[in-house]
C-alpha cells in the first residue's frame, strides 16, 4: 500500500542549546523509506536499524524465514511480541469494522498481483470464491504465542505494520528521554513536542490526489503528539488485459478490488498502527459508510478526498480533523 504525506519542515541539522541538535536519519525500510527527526546529542541510527530488523524478522512476507512467513507456511513457530501486538490490534479492528479490515485477505491480495507471491493467471470467480473460503480473522487464534488457523489462510500485516513501526521507533525515542521528534515511515507519521529549529509545532501536509496538478497539498495541518496515516488509491493500481483499472484495496466480503469514489483517507489517532489500519478499512466503506461508522468512533479524526458526481475533487472532515 502506498501512502504519501510530505513534510513542510526544515530538515537542516541546527545546533540547539546545551549541545542538543536536531538530527535527521533516513533511508529505505519495509519496501519504502523512513525519516526520523529528533533532538538529541546521540545518534540512534544503529538502534533504529536493529528495531527495523526485528520487525522485518517478525512480519515481513518478503522474508521466507520471518515469523509471518513460517506461520503462512504452517511451520510451527512461537511468534514474538511484535507479531502479537499487531495481531491483537488487527483482531480488534477487524471486529469494530465488521471485517472491513482483515489481514487474512493476503492470499486474495496476492491473486490480484498486489503481494509478494505473484498473481494467479486467468483469475476467475471460481478461484476467488475458493480463496475467500479461508478469509476471516475469526478463523485465526493466538494462544501462548502460537497461531492456529486453517492451512490455506494467509496473514498479511502490510496495512498496519508501517504504522506499528512508527509506534516502535516513537516509543524507543521517548524511552531515551527525547522530547521533540517526528517519525515517518512510508507516509505514516507521529509527532511529539515541537520543531525546535522553528520553535513551532510540527506541520505536515497531505498530498493532493491530482499528482499531475499544480497544487501539492490538499490540506496542511498541525500534528501535535498524535499519529496520522493516509491510505490512497490514486497511485497503486493495475490495468488488466481489457484495459480495466483496479486498485489494491480488496473488498474483504467479495474478494474483488473495491470500486469507490474515495481517493484518499487520512486518519489521526493516538497510535500510528491504529490510524494505519483504520485508513485502509475506511477506504472501502464509501463516504456515507464512513460518516455512519465515525459516529461511534469519536477518537478517530478523519479527512477524506473523493470524486463527486460531476467528477470534481471534494473533501470531507469528521470528528474535528484539523484544517489549515
Amino acid at each position: 500500500m502506498i501512502k504519501k504525506l510530505f513534510f513542510l519542515i526544515s530538515l537542516a541539522l541546527v545546533s540547539c542549546s546545551d549541545s542538543i541538535e536536531q538530527l535527521r536519519v533516513s533511508g529505505p525500510v519495509f519496501g519504502t523509506t523512513y525519516s526520523i527527526i529528533y533532538d538529541s546529542d546521540t545518534n540512534f541510527e544503529t538502534a533504529f536499524d536493529s528495531l527495523f530488523s526485528e520487525i522485518n524478522r517478525s512480519m515481513s512476507t518478503y522474508i521466507i524465514t520471518s515469523d509471518i512467513s513460517r506461520v503462512n507456511s504452517n511451520i510451527d513457530v512461537v511468534v514474538d511480541h511484535h507479531f502479537e501486538s499487531v495481531f491483537l490490534t488487527s483482531k480488534e479492528i477487524y471486529n469494530t469494522t465488521k471485517g472491513q479490515f482483515d489481514p487474512t485477505i493476503g492470499a486474495v491480495v496476492n491473486a490480484w498481483d498486489f503481494g509478494p507471491e505473484g498473481k494467479i493467471e486467468s483469475l476467475d470467480s471460481q478461484k476467488i470464491a475458493e480463496l475467500m473460503r479461508y478469509v476471516g480473522m475469526d478463523k485465526v487464534t493466538l494462544n501462548d504465542g502460537v497461531i492456529t488457523k486453517p492451512l490455506a489462510t494467509r496473514l498479511d500485516f502490510n496495512a498496519i505494520a508501517k504504522g506499528y513501526g512508527v509506534d516502535v521507533i516513537s516509543e524507543f525515542l521517548e524511552s531515551q528521554g527525547i522530547q521533540n521528534y517526528l517519525v515517518e515511515i512510508g507516509g505514516e507519521i507521529r509527532s511529539f513536542g515541537q520543531n525546535s529549529v522553528k520553535n513551532s509545532k510540527w506541520v505536515v501536509g497531505v498530498q493532493h490526489p491530482d499528482i499531475e496538478g499544480n497544487q501539492a497539498y490538499v490540506n496542511t495541518l498541525v500534528l501535535e503528539n498524535e499519529s496520522m496515516a493516509t491510505s490512497g488509491t490514486y497511485r497503486k493500481f493495475k490495468i488488466d488485459a481489457d484495459g480495466n483499472r483496479y486498485t489494491h484495496i480488496i473488498n474483504t466480503s467479495t474478494g474483488y478490488p473495491s470500486r469507490t469514489n474515495i481517493l484518499s483517507v487520512s486518519v489521526i489517532a493516538a497510535k500510528c498502527m491504529t490510524a494505519d489500519a483504520y485508513a485502509t478499512a475506511l477506504q472501502a466503506m464509501g463516504v456515507e459508510g464512513i460518516r455512519l461508522f465515525l459516529e461511534t468512533r469519536p477518537e478517530l479524526k478523519v479527512f477524506i478526498v473523493f470524486v463527486s458526481e460531476d467528477t470534481t475533487f471534494e473533501t470531507a472532515v469528521f470528528n474535528g480533523f484539523p484544517l489549515n
